[in-house]
């Protein structure tokens, strides 16, 4: 069995819960800077360590990272009391705990120590790291894709807690679980895993593996990243279970805690956090799945479960409710909710907007598209193609199968084999109006004429298509969840261009995104602790590492001054660092200028 690693959670300046409290401004407060270097104990300069500085009162973290004389420079902040924090792979952690800032800088000369312990070497890398090892052990290229697609679907394998041998019967619970979870995987590969993870996981693998020099002495952060400020806002508490974001044009930031049935609003300009319960109406614990089998956290309290969310036209805030088979209304103005029931298919997901106002979204688990528009009321729902008839029965089937469950317990006949579901995933509005969308699980895209409802499907050269998104000349971007890659598709000429992702290992992007202003593509290192942008013109990739440690992304958005936001969706919730969720702002090179940093002695 894996030993624990003695550092890994350790965060001095955790907090056990997000109080809603609205706190000063920036500018009605005193400021001051933390500035200095990083030295190992030889006094050579380490380059490319995060220094994060965060704030108890706001809690909030702000990082950058130093640079090849191992300078830093903090922007300003608050005065008040910080936690310091250093961490570069292959170094000790270095943790300060009650840093006092005063108005003006405050220079800090801090020393890390060489991490000697070849376990503790191999537990500061991430998830994309030790996934190879797993794979490697799995008897065919069917086999791997299989388990990246279903065995990481809402998780990391990022932890000591997962990352730990277990007898046959231990693994097969857990399997079962996943099933319960959607994740379903195939006799074959599931009488192949148990092996694999107990080999992949035996000590002198992994390290004969994973402590080779270039994974513990990784690159510097490179270009924009360089010189990015990265942001970290702690939100919910430790049973929330975070899932999209999204940023209104006002400068809020809205996220949906998936576990505890609550929206978020956050400030960024004045830290003010405020919580807002989502109506449940009468949905059971679990919403419409309550009887049937569906696995739920022992901490959770989901009746409607908020899912994904879109800003619309007119300012509101609308939410995919996917346990509880609703679509809902937030006004910011009002802070008053509509609730609208879905009728027809199950597991409203992901959603956007198109031109007219409507809100269209992915009904994952029945395999159809849903449609609301506002100024009407009305409401309609699309059948996509399944791939098999075994799959076209089986959903089919599904209205039967929640009728019985009204009647006879199912919970213990659910299972992790059966068939495989479509799962339409992401969704996304063409400027012609045409309406995209995904199926995960059978390799596949298509387009909706809105007005006929006639459906034009298109295979991809990649597996795992997930959430996808348009560029501003009409190009769709698409990322491939268990791929590694990404993917442009042209819509006039029907050519798929595929790009692999450059963090090293493997990687499961789960979402992107294009910021429209540049065509410049972001997209979630959901496997690597990172996000990853790619300029189409230069095909060059940069590459944001993310200072938390099992940060799982789901959604990309972009605020007016050209940060970028995504949010650490903590599931489940005993495997991540810290206590909970965060939400997450990137700003490149954002930090101080090199002059600046080269005055600090």
């Amino acid at each position: 069995m894996n030993r624990r690693p003695a550092r890994y959670w350790v965060e001095a300046f955790a907090s056990a819960a997000v109080v809603f409290v609205a706190t000063a401004t920036a500018s009605a407060v005193e400021t001051g800077v933390f500035a200095g270097a990083v030295h190992d104990p030889s006094g050579a300069p380490v380059a490319g360590a995060f220094v994060t500085a965060t704030s108890r009162s706001l809690q909030r973290g702000t990082t950058v990272f130093t640079d090849a004389g191992g300078r830093f420079r903090l922007p300003a902040l608050e005065a008040g009391t910080y936690d310091l924090r250093v961490r570069r792979i292959g170094y000790k952690d270095l943790l300060q705990s009650g840093q006092i800032l005063q108005d003006g800088t405050t220079r800090l000369d801090l020393r890390v120590e060489v991490e000697t312990d070849p376990n503790e070497l191999a537990w500061q890398l991430p998830s994309s790291r030790w996934m190879p090892l797993l794979l490697a052990k799995l008897s065919s290229d069917e086999k791997r894709e299989e388990f990246t697609r279903q065995c990481t679907f809402c998780h990391q394998q990022g932890s000591w807690a997962t990352r730990v041998q277990r007898s046959r019967e231990d693994w097969d619970k857990i399997f079962k679980l996943m099933g319960r979870m959607g994740g379903i995987i195939s006799a074959d590969l599931r009488a192949e895993l148990p092996d694999a993870f107990n080999g992949a996981y035996e000590e002198h693998n992994y390290l004969a593996q994973l402590t080779q020099p270039q994974f513990v002495s990784p690159q510097a952060p490179q270009g924009a990243a360089a010189t990015a400020v990265i942001t970290e806002w702690d939100i919910g508490r430790p049973a929330s279970m975070q899932h999209d974001l999204t940023v209104h044009p006002d400068g809020a930031i809205y996220s949906v805690d998936t576990n505890q049935d609550q929206l978020y609003r956050l400030d960024p300009r004045t830290n003010e956090r405020k919580a807002f319960p989502i109506p449940r109406g009468d949905s059971p614990l679990g919403g419409v799945f309550n009887s049937t089998g569906t696995a739920m956290a022992p901490n959770s309290d989901a009746h409607v479960a908020p899912h994904s969310l879109q800003v619309a036209p007119d300012g509101s805030i609308w939410v995919t409710l996917c346990l509880g088979n609703k679509v809902a209304r937030f006004d910011p103005k009002t802070e008053q909710w509509t609730i609208f029931e879905q009728k027809d298919g199950l597991y409203p997901h992901t959603l956007r907007f198109d031109q007219k106002g409507r809100a269209w979204y992915t009904l994952a688990v029945s395999n159809q598209v849903g449609m609301i528009d506002p100024q009407t009321g009305e409401q309609r729902t699309i059948r996509l193609p399944a791939r098999s008839w075994g799959q076209e029965i089986a959903l089919r089937s599904l209205p039967v199968l929640f009728w019985i469950g009204r009647f006879v317990n199912l919970t213990d006949h659910a299972g992790s084999e059966g068939v495989n579901f479509p799962v339409p995933y992401g969704i996304d509005i063409a400027p012609d109006g045409a309406v995209w969308f995904s199926q995960l699980n059978i390799r596949r895209i298509g387009r909706i004429d809105p007005d006929s409802g006639a459906i034009k499907l298109i295979d991809t050269p990649f597996p795992g298509p997930r959430r996808l998104r348009f560029d501003s000349k009409g190009n769709l971007w698409i990322p491939g969840f268990s791929g590694d890659v990404v993917a442009r598709y042209a819509p006039s000429t029907g050519e798929f261009k595929t790009w692999k992702l450059p963090t090293e290992g493997v990687e499961t992007p789960y979402a992107l995104n294009v910021d429209r202003r540049t065509d410049t593509v972001w997209i979630c290192g959901t496997n690597s602790d990172s996000l990853i942008s790619l300029e189409p013109a230069t095909e060059r990739f940069t590459i944001y590492p993310l200072p938390t440690r099992v940060t799982y992304t789901r959604e990309i958005d972009f605020d007016a001054d050209g940060g970028v936001w995504t949010s650490n969706s903590n599931f489940p919730t005993w495997q991540i660092e810290g206590p909970g969720p965060k939400l997450i702002r990137v700003q490149p090179g954002a930090a101080p200028a090199p002059e600046l940093i080269a005055a600090v002695p």
